[in-house]
Formats: C-alpha cells, structure tokens, sequence
C-alpha cells in the first residue's frame, strides 16, 4: 500500500514539474519545423461562367447530345428518300452452253445467242405515297425532340460543372480553416515547448501541444488531397486535361418564390420541354394513323439495251408503267402498329405528369433546403466565433497560469471544427440556392 502511494506521489511530481524540480528540466528533443505546404497548383484558375462554357462546349455528354441532332437529321433525310424518285442502272451478262435454235434445229435460227449482254436503266417516280409523307414529317419532328434532349442534357452538365465548382470553394474554405487551425497549435505547440525548456511550465503540456500540431499538420495534408480530388473532378467535367481551380465566389442571385418558381419550371425546364415535344410526336403519330389504309402510286420508266435481240426485244426500247398498289389485307399488321402507337402516346404522357409532378416536387423541397441552409449558415457562423473567442480565452488564461492547455488544446479543436462546419454549411446554402434555380429552369441561363 505504501509502494503504491509513493509511485503515485512520484508521476505527479514529474508530471506537474514544481519550480523546485524544475531547477534541471528534461531535455525536450527538438521538433522538426516543415512550413505549411500550399494548396494544390490547377492548371488555371476560372469563373463559375466560364467553368458552365467550358463544359457545356467540352464534356463528353453536351458532345453526344449535339451529335444526336444530327443523328435525327440524317434519319430524317432517310425517311425523305422514301417518296423522291430513285434511278439505277441494272447490267447482266448471260453465257449458255450454246446456242438456243428454232425448233432444236442445230441448222435452224437462233432465238437465244451463247452470249447475251443486256443493260437498262429505271427511274421510279412515288406519285402518291401518303405514308412516306407523313413519316417524314415525323422524322423532321424528331429533330426538334433531339434538340429538346440536348438542351436537357446541357442543363443537367452544367448543373455538374457549377456543383463541382462550388466544391473545389468549399473544400478551399475548408482546406484554409485546417491551417488556421495548424498556425494556432503550432503557436501554442512553441510556447509550451519554451515554458518547459524555461522551468516554467511542465512536460505533460509540452507533448500535448505537440500532439495536437501533430494532429492539424494531418489534417491539413488531407484536405489538401480532398481539394486537389475537387479540382480534378472539375477538370474532368470541363473536359480538360488536369486540374481547374475555382477563382471567385459566385453569387447566384436572388431566388423567386416559391408560385413563381413552380410557373416557371413548368415552362422553363430543358426536361420538361423535351419530355411535351415527346408527346406531342406521340400524338400526330397516332393522329395519322389513317394514311396506312391509303393506296400508293408510283410510275416507272425503263430504257433498255438487249444485245442480241431476241423474238420479243428489240436491240433497244423503252417501256413504261403506272403501278396502283391497294392495301386490302395485311394479317391484322396496322391494327397492331395503332396499338402500339396509342400506347406509347400514353407512356409519352404519363412521362410528361410525372417530369411536372417531380418538377413541382424539386420547387418546394429546394426552397426548404435553401430555407434551413441559410438558418444552419448563420448558426454555424455564430458558433465559430464564439469558438474563437473560447479559444482566446482559454489561451489568456493558460499564459497567465491560471489553468493547464488541456483547456487550451479542447478549444482548439472546438474552434477548428466549429470553423469547418461554417464552411461547410456555408457550401450547403450555395448549393441549396443552385438546387432551386435549377429546379425552377433559370440555371443555366441560355443554355
């Protein structure tokens, strides 16, 4: 019992380190001093306009969909082929055994040489062709639809491009709390440190504060790799070869109300847009289902070269015909296209309530975001001065001797955590305002 009060009494004289034993200090080793490393060089540094320019001209996705109208347009001039007149050259050459006589007479005349070589040329001409004219007029309607789906896709890669822009000022903001943070241990790390070296102050203080830099030096390499992942992921939506950084603080002006927002994403949305074009195709598909009971007439024109000539043609001729075809019965095949069509006329338009409904949806569940955002923002504010300012005080207090730097060192973690969730909810309010102007179709303007 007495060795275990005696042991006990020893690990407090060396921990608390009183003046009277102060008088020889252990030696603190010396603490390699590295300065604090900078953020993450990106190959430029740009506007949230130019970073939604430059993706909107670059990124895969905005390129596919620019491709795709011109997809449309080629299938369209397909489709026109069907009612233009064609004209094509047919050439044969026929080699027999031998020659074909009268009667199979080896004396008799020849009907049909060892050798023939016959040659014509066929132009036909669709006179009345109901349905090609009305598949092309779809087809060209389908131009439009591939323009509305562009627009849509632009929306959806800018809104990317802009989210991963407000990501590399979040993590920046981040990054430059985690260094505050590291400047302030250090300070306290060296004043610690010289105390104990002076007889002042005591060990236990002195590796406190040196673990606590440790610890914000740590945490200052790992955001420097979370902004150097941001800048790379902008980069890559932007369609640039290596890293973009952020260069402003965007504002993204004053949000509209909630009715307003509701209206105008209703008319305004790419998606919305594209998915009502998508119907109204649906529809006239449907609505022209009586031109597949029509008939068809086309004319066809054919000269010709036969060499030899036989009985019945000449050495060369022309002929020519009007052809009359009447659909009278297919085995039920329109009647189940005319299903078909209905039913994707329907799906076209449930499609349509659903992108509307979830329109209206995304409205109001940004301006609530946005609402609680910009509350969580001024909280998260007001905390990290009031962390600061515990900070300062804990510090004063340990200077004077009037309390140990575990205080100081608890504040200073309060502090920079207090400091990252400001930046964090300060990104979480930008983000909720660009949630609603995309929700109600102003971002991006003029895409």
């Amino acid at each position: 019992m007495h060795r275990t009060m005696a042991a006990a009494a020893t690990l407090v004289m060396l921990a608390s380190a009183s003046p009277a034993s102060a008088q020889e200090p252990l030696e603190s080793p010396p603490i390699p001093r590295r300065p604090i490393e900078a953020p993450p060089k990106a190959s430029a540094a740009i506007s949230l306009e130019e970073a939604v320019k430059r993706a909107l001209a670059r990124n895969p996705a905005a390129e596919i969909a620019a491709e795709e109208i011109h997809r449309a347009e080629a299938l369209a001039k397909q489709v026109r082929a069907g009612w233009l007149p064609t004209l094509n050259a047919n050439g044969t050459y026929t080699r027999l055994d031998d020659h074909r006589r009268l009667n199979g007479d080896p004396t008799g005349r020849i009907i049909l040489a060892k050798d023939q070589l016959s040659a014509n040329v066929q132009l036909n001409v669709p006179l009345v062709a109901p349905r090609q004219w009305v598949a092309h007029a779809r087809s060209k309607e389908n131009i439009d639809v591939a323009r509305a789906s562009r627009m849509d896709v632009r929306r959806e890669v800018a809104l990317a491009a802009a989210r991963a822009y407000l990501t590399v000022i979040a993590q920046r903001r981040v990054l430059d709390s985690t260094q505050r943070a590291l400047n302030t241990a250090r300070a306290h790390e060296d004043f610690a440190t010289t105390r104990f070296q002076g007889g002042v102050g005591n060990r236990l203080d002195s590796v406190r504060a040196a673990q606590e830099r440790a610890t914000a030096d740590a945490r200052v390499k790992n955001q420097l790799n979370a902004l150097a992942r941001a800048q790379e992921a902008l980069g890559v939506i932007l369609g640039e070869e290596g890293s973009v950084d952020a260069s402003e603080d965007p504002s993204l002006g004053t949000p509209p109300s909630v009715q307003s927002a509701i209206d105008e994403a209703q008319v305004q949305r790419a998606d919305i847009a594209a998915q009502r074009s998508r119907v109204e195709v649906a529809r006239k598909t449907v609505r022209d289902n009586w031109v597949d009971y029509l008939p068809v007439l086309s004319a066809v024109a054919q000269p010709f070269y036969q060499d030899p000539p036989t009985f019945t043609t000449p050495r060369t001729g022309w002929q020519a015909q009007v052809v009359l075809q009447i659909p009278l019965f297919d085995g039920g095949l329109r009647y189940g296209v005319h299903e078909e069509r209905e039913a994707l006329e329907a799906q076209a338009r449930s499609r349509l309530e659903g992108a509307l409904r979830q329109a209206r949806s995304e409205v109001r569940v940004a301006f609530e975001a946005m609402r609680r955002a910009d509350q969580a923002l001024v909280d998260a504010r007001d905390a990290a001065k009031l962390a600061a300012e515990a900070l300062e005080l804990a510090t004063i207090a340990y200077r004077a001797g009037a309390t140990s730097n575990i205080e100081v060192v608890d504040a200073e973690r309060r502090a920079q955590e207090a400091e990252t969730a400001a930046a964090i909810a300060e990104d979480a309010s930008r983000q909720a305002r660009l949630d609603l102007l995309a929700a109600c179709g102003r971002f991006p303007g003029g895409a």
